[in-house]
């Protein structure tokens, strides 16, 4: 019975996270929408529009092309694995330059759009459209500054909503002592993930997608096990050398960032702004999720000292486990894709 007791809170830990994780991984409110147009020949595109899913079926938005094109939407739509996607080619008499391009129905979800699209010479630039901001109309000449725009917003978006980099990241910040560490880890894991992220979209490294994915999936679970290796005074390797551990794993984690940012597609003219600004919005947010997970901290610290709250022995388990049980679930989520 004591032995059964032991365990509860490591029970809880791994049932509240499976039911999180579970319902994270339906998510799919928070993958973004995607409209490409290309230029095959004068005034003649090439439309593409992926679609996520919501419970199951297509999102209940539509892309509308300007007035001038044939074919402003297209209702064809297929299964490819992982959205609904539509392809059909419509001609824009004049091209794309002033035309309003809208995304209906995007005002009532919590999802953003990409869209990509070439001017009448084939050079190309890309938009985010928002719930709060459906359209808007195609200027008259490429802007690289809504190229930096959008694509630093990207970058922030993704890591925020990447709950397994964040997890990664609190798994250190929680096993890492001192300041100065904590800086060097951190920055190792920045330099390692910007290496392969800069390597892999420019296309000198490649690495399959779904490896990778569980790959980083069995980084957290380690990390969650060194903490615990820690907390029992047996310090693993990442304890010791924290940023060894975190250059070597955000060489995998910047794979993972690739993947997302090729799925988004990159303006051949800008690739290089496209990368520069992607990799800035993605350490703004990591640099945003560290402030406050510390802020966080700090503030339960304090509260915990003024009321004089009791902790149980066992209390130290549930981070670790929560977090191991998590990367568990994402290790076999992710192998069931390409076994």
């Amino acid at each position: 019975m004591q032995f059964v007791a032991r365990q509860i809170p490591v029970l809880m830990a791994c049932f509240v996270c499976a039911f999180t994780f579970t319902s994270l991984s339906h998510a799919h409110e928070l993958q973004p929408g995607y409209l490409e147009l290309r230029l095959i020949e004068q005034d003649l595109y090439a439309a593409m529009w992926k679609i996520p899913v919501a419970s199951g079926r297509p999102m209940s938005i539509k892309a509308v092309l300007p007035k001038n094109c044939d074919q402003r939407t297209s209702e064809d739509l297929r299964w490819d694995g992982a959205a609904y996607v539509a392809r059909w080619r419509t001609r824009c008499i004049g091209g794309l330059e002033g035309g309003l391009i809208h995304i209906d129905g995007l005002d009532k979800t919590s999802t953003d759009v990409l869209v990509r699209f070439d001017f009448a010479d084939g050079v190309n630039e890309a938009r985010r459209l928002t719930p709060g901001e459906p359209s808007f109309t195609v200027p008259t000449q490429p802007n690289r500054f809504e190229v930096a725009r959008t694509y630093s917003l990207l970058g922030g978006e993704h890591i925020l909503f990447g709950i397994d980099h964040l997890l990664f990241v609190f798994a250190l910040l929680l096993l890492v002592k001192g300041t100065r560490r904590i800086i060097a880890t951190i920055t190792a894991f920045t330099l390692a993930h910007s290496l392969t992220l800069s390597g892999a979209t420019l296309g000198f490294v490649h690495m399959p997608g779904p490896p990778v994915e569980a790959a980083i999936a069995l980084s957290i679970a380690f990390i969650a096990s060194e903490i615990i290796h820690s907390r029992r005074g047996r310090p693993g390797l990442t304890e010791k050398y924290p940023w060894i551990v975190a250059f070597t794993f955000g060489l995998l984690h910047g794979f993972g960032f690739a993947g997302a940012l090729a799925e988004l597609g990159l303006p051949q003219q800008s690739i290089q702004i496209a990368l520069l600004f992607f990799n800035i919005g993605v350490e703004i947010g990591q640099l945003l999720f560290i402030v406050v997970v510390f802020a966080l901290m700090t503030l339960a610290r304090q509260v915990t000292q003024r009321i004089k709250m009791p902790q149980p022995t066992w209390a130290w388990v549930i981070q670790p486990y929560a977090i191991g049980c998590a990367a568990a679930f994402w290790v076999i989520q992710r192998i069931a894709v390409f076994v």
